[in-house]
């Protein structure tokens, strides 16, 4: 079993758990195809000896190739309130990306309309008057540069498809990884398949109320060591 294949669990608290999601790996997926789902009731059936098949619900999603903090729930009640919390945007979600190029002022941000690709997996900038165009709406700061470029911390007001990915690299600023938006820099583990590829976007944290204390949550997911290779070792030690 590699490093990225093992389950992180990095809060619980019945009936909702947090976990660290590697990137390559789609939160949910149709019978026979892996992904973090399946893994989170495997983990929970093996845990509990639980006789049948326990129950995971899933509130939202990240792309495949994205890493870090996802929450999942352990029953359909548990499901809908933080489904509720996501719709109504009251939960809290900070990314970190790597990206290519130096990405100025320090702070910033960013408006644009976007539209998902009819018949593709892939989202794109249009024009105001697009029939189709939704407003895209984020807050990034600069956290250092290096060689490689800029690493940000974002800040969604919306949440699009892709967004993150697509204003990034329509700007010329492509995360780390990936080629879907204009990246030529490998970031991650080699990968048998071009669909588990990794990019260098993290969901860094995410802040939510308990479903039955109704007491705010938040969790911090630690960075994958695929990071290790963009920072210096100090810096390193101080996002553990």
């Amino acid at each position: 079993m590699t490093e990225e294949s093992e389950l992180r669990v990095i809060w619980e608290e019945h009936p909702c758990l947090v976990v660290n999601k590697p990137a390559g790996i789609l939160t949910q997926s149709p019978p026979g195809i892996d992904s973090l789902d399946k893994r989170v009731l495997a983990f929970l059936k093996a845990r509990e000896n639980h006789p049948g098949k326990p129950y995971v619900g899933v509130p939202h999603r990240l792309d495949r190739p994205t890493s870090g903090a996802i929450v999942f729930a352990r029953h359909v009640r548990a499901t809908r309130r933080l489904s509720d919390q996501f719709a109504g945007r009251l939960v809290d979600k900070v990314y970190w990306a790597l990206v290519e190029g130096e990405v100025t002022p320090d702070t910033g941000r960013w408006v644009d309309m976007m539209r998902k690709i009819p018949n593709q997996p892939q989202a794109e900038i249009v024009d105001c008057k697009h029939p189709d165009g939704r407003m895209a709406v984020l807050e990034y700061r600069v956290l250092g540069r290096g060689d490689f470029g800029t690493w940000l911390e974002v800040r969604l007001e919306t949440g699009r498809m892709h967004q993150i990915r697509l204003q990034c690299g329509s700007r010329g600023h492509p995360v780390l990884g990936d080629k879907d938006y204009g990246s030529t820099v490998h970031f991650g583990p080699e990968v048998e398949h071009w669909r588990s590829r990794w990019i260098a976007l993290h969901a860094r944290s995410i802040a939510f109320r308990h479903t039955k204390s109704q007491e705010m949550v938040s969790v911090i997911a630690p960075l994958w060591p695929a990071w290790r290779d963009f920072q210096p070792d100090s810096f390193w030690q101080t996002t553990e």
